[in-house]
């Protein structure tokens, strides 16, 4: 996230009265519910893990071995084994 100048963008008497409560410090404006994105959705890293865990779903029940999908992934045995159970419980 990149920071802008309060002075940039409020109004004076705004700042004047920020300046009573956080004089030179640096404050984080949360967005707007309406306009709140979840985790990954800007990135897209989102999207990708959802089309790389079907992938390894996929393999999984074509035959590859766990220990296979470690190694084409870089992902731990245990971090296979939860995707393969999160994947059986979204299809049944």
């Amino acid at each position: 996230m990149k920071y802008i100048n309060a002075q940039d963008v409020l109004p004076e008497e705004l700042l004047k009265k920020l300046q009573e409560y956080a004089d030179g410090k640096y404050l984080y404006i949360p967005r707007k519910e309406a306009n709140h994105k979840a985790w990954g959705e800007k990135s897209g890293i989102k999207r990708y893990l959802k089309i790389r865990n079907n992938e390894i779903y996929e393999k999984y029940i074509n035959g590859t071995t766990v220990y296979e999908l470690t190694q084409t992934y870089y992902l731990s045995e245990k971090s296979i084994r939860r995707i393969i159970g999160e994947q059986k419980r979204l299809i049944s």
